[in-house]
């Protein structure tokens, strides 16, 4: 996100909690990869998916959609395995 934006969170009808935090990401980490994304890529269903890391090490994706004042965060997640393994061979080439 090149632009200073303002962020909303997909809340969880469940828990009225963020999204993200049933993936055990918080908002702080969710404003550190958009900061600085490593990848930030154009999803086919108009969404946008960036990948970073944060200063704890942990690889992170965060799917976001972006409108006129503000970037509407739907879900993060951290990388692990096969995803993880194939960003890393992504940002080698």
């Amino acid at each position: 996100m090149h632009r200073k934006k303002h962020l909303r969170f997909h809340i969880d009808p469940e828990t009225g909690e963020p999204h993200i935090f049933r993936h055990g990401v918080t908002e702080e980490e969710v404003i550190e990869i958009l900061r600085k994304p490593e990848e930030d890529r154009k999803s086919r269903d108009g969404s946008r998916a960036a990948i970073g890391q944060t200063a704890d090490g942990r690889y992170l994706k965060v799917v976001y959609v972006l409108d006129e004042d503000a970037a509407f965060i739907v879900t993060a997640w951290e990388l692990q395995g096969k995803p993880l393994l194939a960003f890393r061979r992504r940002r080698r080439h």
